[in-house]
């Protein structure tokens, strides 16, 4: 039975860009302009281009498609790549227009699935590891997740 063990938090800053309702729903981009994340084999910071280029359905539900460029402290590259579902709650749309009150995991659906590339052999393990995140909306806006592995 497969087991999920906690990899690392990871902190994601954002500012939000509305394009509005096209033909395939509500587009709303989440400019990433910095973070960190942090765990017992990885730390270090988000750097570089990333954003999330949210799709929200009439169903309520808003479809993630994520990148960012993460850079460890001892200064390997990991690109990161993941789709998600997030329920869009009144609580996420207030703290994605300022709102101050943080939701808590569980509030709401909102679950992702990270994948990861680098060429640094010290983390080569990422390249061929199942990872799920969990996620929960903090003032600024900023994003929190639970990032864990997937194993035996």
């Amino acid at each position: 039975m497969p087991q999920l063990i906690e990899e690392f938090t990871y902190y994601a800053d954002l500012v939000v860009d509305q394009v509005g309702n096209g033909p395939y729903g509500t587009r709303t981009i989440f400019n990433v302009t910095g973070g960190e994340f942090d765990g017992e084999r990885i730390k270090g910071t988000i750097v570089g281009a990333g954003a999330d280029w949210m799709l929200i359905g009439p169903d309520g539900y808003g479809r993630l498609d994520v990148r960012a460029t993460f850079k460890t402290d001892d200064d390997a590259f990991l690109y990161m790549q993941y789709f998600g579902v997030i329920e869009i709650t009144p609580a996420i749309l207030d703290l994605a227009g300022g709102g101050e009150r943080a939701t808590e995991f569980g509030d709401q659906y909102f679950f992702t699935s990270p994948r990861f590339e680098t060429g640094d052999s010290r983390y080569g393990w990422m390249n061929e590891t199942m990872f799920l995140g969990q996620g929960r909306l903090v003032p600024g806006p900023r994003v929190e997740y639970h990032v864990f592995r997937v194993t035996n």
